[in-house]
């Protein structure tokens, strides 16, 4: 399949589904974190390529209802509009499979509530931070390694160790980094679905 990774840098998502043959590439503002198929550039530029499957990672910035304390401002000078617009033009991409991921933000209400929203305990990973998946032509997910109780019994900082990061020119980064867990399942499952 060929396979569009759009707003990602750190190439997680586009290495899972090279690794299982595919032909991905990521699409990012940045450059790549690791080597493999990327442009760096506007997301408009390839966007109409005949691709097979898109997984999108739109800035949540000022959609997140974490960030809800500054919707006043960000609704006034238009940033949030601007938010919404790239996330509807992802989502009316002319691919015929297409997964956007998100945390819970606006677009619950503005456009339609997720198809899934999906933990990184249900992937393997010690942690919680729920994140929605919007599908267009692909199934939800199949949890692949639960680790709840083990995530529980650690101390709450460790499990939303996310939220408890400290200010840093890197934050957002880590913050939105992709699972290796969910690009592994996206890769398996939705490489796979035909």
């Amino acid at each position: 399949m060929r396979i569009l990774v759009a707003c990602e840098f750190s190439g997680i998502v586009r290495d899972a589904f090279t690794a299982r043959g595919h032909d991905a590439m990521s699409c990012d503002l940045l450059p790549t974190e690791a080597p493999g198929q990327h442009y760096q550039g506007d997301i408009r530029d390839v966007l109409h390529a005949n691709w097979d499957l898109m997984i999108a990672h739109p800035p949540c910035t000022d959609l997140s209802v974490s960030g809800a304390a500054w919707f006043v401002q960000k609704r006034l000078d238009g940033r949030q509009q601007a938010g919404i617009s790239f996330f509807m033009m992802l989502a009316k991409a002319d691919i015929p499979k297409i997964a956007i991921e998100n945390p819970i933000s606006i677009m619950s209400s503005i456009w339609k509530k997720p198809d899934q929203i999906i933990q990184p305990w249900q992937f393997g990973h010690l942690e919680q931070k729920a994140t929605c998946l919007w599908l267009k032509g692909l199934p939800p997910l199949t949890h692949t390694n639960n680790v709840r109780e083990a995530m529980l019994a650690l101390p709450r900082n460790q499990r939303e160790r996310l939220h408890y990061l400290p200010p840093s020119p890197d934050r957002w980064k880590l913050r939105s980094t992709t699972y290796q867990g969910f690009a592994d399942a996206f890769a398996e499952q939705w490489g796979s679905h035909g």
